[in-house]
């Protein structure tokens, strides 16, 4: 099920919309321009394997796990919140991370419809760049072991990291292209649709479980312009709603 969400202008079919048109000066029948298409990696790229509850358990203890976790609704940021601790304990606490994400890589599978999505984006001339708060060893592992590259690539070294919309703006940046003609997927509303959002891309949200509704929405006062549940419903999206020309 494909789910069309926040810019009202914009729809399946292109329906006339009451609603101010705010980007670009469109006109109703006009499509925006996409030449570039930027993603997530864990959960969005690859198929999820890592278990983060049990990650943020071993990092934080079950007791500051669940008060966090309570305090939190759309998600623990666990990478923000153990900047504040010291060396040592940080220390500790990336081992732990790392060691779960070690079993990710290993476990490491690709999404379906990634492939097909990917050669579209290259039949069209369409570029595709990579931000994930894993480190760029994983990434790294993923290129090799299934031959799809994305470029620029950045990990968890580049600071600051995902939610903050830098990564995405320096990708924009080296592709000279503006951010309103980039869209950003991603499976984290907290993480991948606030990054977008803060550079002033589109966005298209992949639910594959139905995790999201419109109360997270609310809370989180982040609507991705497009939600999906299998990335096979992406280009679709694409073809539809976008000026896809070079």
């Amino acid at each position: 099920m494909t789910f069309l969400l926040s810019r009202s202008f914009l729809s399946l079919t292109l329906k006339p919309s009451s609603s101010s048109i705010s980007m670009a000066n469109l006109t109703t029948n006009a499509k925006s321009r996409l030449r570039g298409v930027v993603f997530d990696m864990d959960g969005t790229l690859t198929v999820p394997v890592i278990d983060f509850a049990a990650m943020y358990r071993s990092v934080l203890g079950e007791d500051e796990y669940k008060r966090i976790k309570a305090e939190s609704p759309t998600g623990i940021d666990i990478l923000h919140h153990i900047e504040s601790w010291s060396p040592d304990k940080q220390q500790k606490a990336y081992e732990t991370i790392a060691d779960y994400e070690k079993q990710g890589i290993d476990k490491l599978q690709i999404m379906p419809g990634v492939v097909e999505l990917c050669g579209f984006l290259d039949s069209k001339k369409i570029k595709r760049g990579l931000i994930t708060r894993n480190v760029k060893k994983a990434i790294d592992i993923f290129h090799q072991r299934f031959e799809v590259i994305f470029s620029p690539a950045l990990g968890r070294e580049f600071r600051p990291y995902k939610p903050n919309p830098d990564p995405l703006l320096h990708i924009c940046s080296a592709w000279d292209i503006q951010p309103n003609e980039v869209m950003m997927v991603g499976d984290s509303l907290k993480d991948d649709i606030a990054c977008g959002k803060g550079a002033g891309a589109f966005t298209c949200l992949l639910d594959e479980t139905g995790r999201y509704g419109p109360d997270d929405f609310s809370v989180s006062g982040l609507q991705p312009d497009f939600k999906v549940d299998s990335m096979s419903k992406i280009q679709n999206i694409l073809e539809t709603n976008f000026d896809l020309n070079p």
